[in-house]
């Protein structure tokens, strides 16, 4: 059993080495369907134009949008083997994370479930060739 789990791990760790640089925001407390719309606006862009678009973007998601784009080019230049000129935004996608259950009082002794969601954002970047 040892072995099956050497070979997993192996193949695991050749997977994420396969990977281009990437970076994760975790537990984000915005609705993943904000969020979205933000995402969705620097799809497959290089990289200097998906931040000029977060940052002149009204929306309140573009800011940790931005910093996780900021993360990702970051970890691409850490690894050193990346031109960060030829970079674009190969995938980028916003996970729904846990979902905080919270009680408002209304009228008349009655009480309505808020529900406060979360987001998973994952951006990977690569080189255009």
């Amino acid at each position: 059993m040892a072995k099956r789990e050497k070979e997993k791990a192996e193949a695991r760790k050749i997977a994420r080495a396969a990977r281009g640089p990437n970076a994760t925001l975790r537990h984000l407390r915005m609705s993943p369907r904000k969020v979205r719309l933000v995402v969705d606006l620097i799809r497959g862009r290089s990289v200097e134009e998906a931040l000029n678009i977060l940052t002149f973007s009204d929306k309140s998601a573009s800011e940790p949008v931005g910093k996780v784009l900021k993360s990702a080019v970051a970890n691409a230049d850490v690894r050193g083997n990346f031109d960060l000129d030829k970079l674009f935004v190969k995938t980028a996608f916003v996970d729904e994370g846990l979902t905080w259950k919270r009680w408002l009082p209304r009228a008349m002794g009655r009480a309505t479930r808020l529900r406060k969601r979360t987001s998973h954002v994952t951006i990977e970047l690569a080189e255009r060739a």
